[in-house]
């Protein structure tokens, strides 16, 4: 699932929330994940203390909690806003201050928070019910190994020496992006989306500079889409994608056509080929190649 971007108004400018943590966790610690149909990411949460199973999304700018989740621990939201997720349209969304959250053993207090409707992408992503989708929070709380086929979490120390290669994060409205190597286009900032569960997300305006639908590879059609509603996108191959040295071929991708869309996003359909460790406050992710993607 792409960026959950907030604005004041669909068309207005961006509203970056800035997230003061106070972390605690036990370096070495590791817990868990669950990886669900279409490879989303599942983990044991709490939001005032009230246990959730939350889906994991590195490029959603905040937490989301669905209305009845909220009604439940008698959370009422304060000012309204629009927001705008990888769906069709915006959607509206309510704010909550002063919300704890906590999560690997992380406790993040004095959060805000968006209410909004989950009962679409729940039972269109994972089949059923979802309260809470988990944001860049933690992210920015603690530097995380993540094993996607592994199924783990580990919470590392921030002075250690990850394995794999650094990649410099650069953020973009709000989301972190990382540099790829994109067939002949050379280095493009991908959007960092552990959210994403289907394939490489194209931003139009890219796509069109590079001549990605009309240069003679095949180009067809199929539904996609988080927050704000299902949605038609064009869908065609990348024949070749190279990440942190690891070269990819023949990769699938569809276009995104939102306007705030950043060039590329990469999720779990590639990043599960490495071993992950996240820094978003050392503006820094590592990744260290598995087996199975042929070197650059």
């Amino acid at each position: 699932m792409k960026s959950l971007r907030v604005s004041g108004a669909v068309a207005a400018a961006w509203l970056s929330i800035a997230v003061a943590v106070a972390a605690s966790a036990a370096a070495g610690s590791s817990y868990p994940i669950a990886l669900t149909r279409g490879s989303r990411l599942l983990v044991q949460a709490h939001v005032n203390g009230h246990p959730v199973e939350a889906l994991l999304d590195s490029a959603a700018e905040m937490t989301f909690v669905d209305p009845q989740f909220a009604k439940a621990l008698k959370l009422s939201a304060g000012d309204s806003v629009t927001a705008q997720g990888s769906g069709r349209s915006a959607f509206d969304a309510g704010l909550i201050k002063g919300v704890e959250l906590e999560v690997f053993g992380v406790n993040m207090k004095n959060q805000t928070v968006a209410v909004a409707d989950l009962a679409d992408v729940g039972t269109r992503l994972l089949g059923r019910r979802l309260d809470v989708i988990l944001g860049r929070e933690i992210f920015d709380a603690a530097r995380l190994e993540i094993d996607i086929d592994g199924q783990r979490v580990t919470v590392v120390p921030r002075n250690g020496h990850p394995p794999g290669r650094r990649l410099g994060l650069t953020t973009e409205r709000g989301v972190e992006t990382v540099p790829v190597t994109l067939e002949h286009a050379g280095t493009v900032r991908a959007a960092f989306d552990l959210g994403n569960g289907s394939e490489v997300l194209v931003g139009s305006r890219l796509a069109e500079r590079l001549h990605l639908l009309t240069d003679g590879r095949t180009v067809s059609t199929r539904r996609g889409g988080g927050l704000g509603g299902e949605t038609e996108r064009q869908t065609f191959v990348l024949r070749s994608l190279v990440i942190a040295g690891r070269r990819f071929e023949d990769v699938p991708a569809a276009i995104d056509a939102q306007p705030s869309a950043t060039d590329l996003n990469i999720g779990i359909s590639l990043l599960r080929h490495f071993l992950i460790t996240t820094d978003f406050a050392a503006h820094a992710v590592w990744l260290e190649p598995r087996a199975g993607a042929a070197p650059d």
